[in-house]
């Protein structure tokens, strides 16, 4: 099959609202954590900027003057376990990666105390707005004023924080539709949020425009910004290097071109797992089958060419 460009296959044709599954919810063992009184952890990348985790993701804090700013919020609930870690310094700004209620739950809560919240312009829609989640089968309410992002963005921009260079912007459709990065230049720390997933199955939210195709972009994006001293944070697990990002950048560009011919001669997401396309790597992820599943409904709703069903 010829090449196809990515980046020039992109309809309008999305438009549905969700979540990740699960997204919504906080593990047994956060939860539990939590409720014993359990510290998060916290590990230093420098000075002033430290990795709060089992929020239940990452949360990257930036220490300027006597405040903070905090890359996404965690899970609604854990916003007094957040600022603990952070020994009780105020909040007074705050990014969100995307939309997803595990990294934006605590807006209200540090909106209200007087935090300014930035996101990309369409997380800032996703996070005004009710939208239904299908994979639970119910409708997830939109924040209150005070969590939602009162400073947006198109695709870049910058602020200083502390004599930090804090840049960011957006990677179109690789998680979700309003993903984006924040890079404190500087410290050469680089918070890529959900569009990379060191431990976790890639989840490709394909219902907000998230895809394999916009995946692989955008990871060709943070390489661009990354050299080999960049700590790359994700959204769950360990700090990663430029080349651990390179390497699952290469996976997903094989998994992009091996499902993109397969869905081009009508084959399904079951036929792609029994055709072995998921053994022809080195990782092993937890539910094959659920993200072929959601690499083919992306792939059906991004390139025009393909007919028929995904099943």
């Amino acid at each position: 099959m010829k090449s196809m460009n990515r980046r020039r296959i992109l309809t309008a044709g999305v438009s549905t609202l969700t979540t990740c599954a699960g997204m919504s919810l906080l593990t047994g063992i956060t939860r539990q954590a939590f409720a014993a009184g359990a510290p998060l952890p916290v590990t230093a990348l420098g000075d002033r900027i430290a990795v709060i985790s089992g929020a239940p993701g990452n949360v990257v804090a930036l220490t300027a003057g006597d405040g903070v700013l905090l890359v996404d919020s965690g899970a609604a609930g854990m916003s007094d376990a957040i600022t603990a870690a952070l020994q009780g310094r105020r909040v007074n700004t705050l990014f969100n990666t995307h939309y997803h209620t595990d990294q934006t739950g605590g807006n209200t809560a540090f909106g209200r105390s007087g935090a300014t919240i930035h996101a990309h312009e369409i997380t800032r829609a996703w996070l005004a707005t009710d939208y239904y989640v299908s994979t639970e089968d119910r409708w997830e309410s939109a924040l209150p004023k005070a969590g939602q992002p009162t400073e947006t963005f198109r695709l870049k921009g910058e602020l200083k924080a502390g004599g930090e260079t804090v840049e960011y912007g957006y990677l179109l459709e690789a998680h979700t539709r309003g993903d984006s990065y924040v890079f404190f230049r500087d410290a050469n720390v680089l918070v890529a949020g959900d569009v990379v997933s060191p431990q976790r199955d890639p989840a490709l939210d394909w219902y907000a425009g998230g895809w394999i195709g916009g995946r692989v972009d955008a990871m060709d994006d943070l390489l661009e910004l990354a050299n080999d001293q960049t700590r790359i944070v994700p959204a769950y697990g360990p700090v990663m290097t430029r080349t651990q990002l390179q390497a699952e950048r290469d996976m997903m560009q094989h998994l992009w071109e091996r499902t993109t011919a397969l869905t081009d001669a009508g084959r399904s997401a079951q036929d792609m797992l029994d055709e072995g396309v998921m053994n022809e790597i080195d990782r092993r992820f937890d539910d094959p089958y659920r993200f072929l599943y959601d690499v083919a409904k992306g792939l059906w709703a991004h390139y025009t060419n393909f007919g028929g069903n995904i099943v």
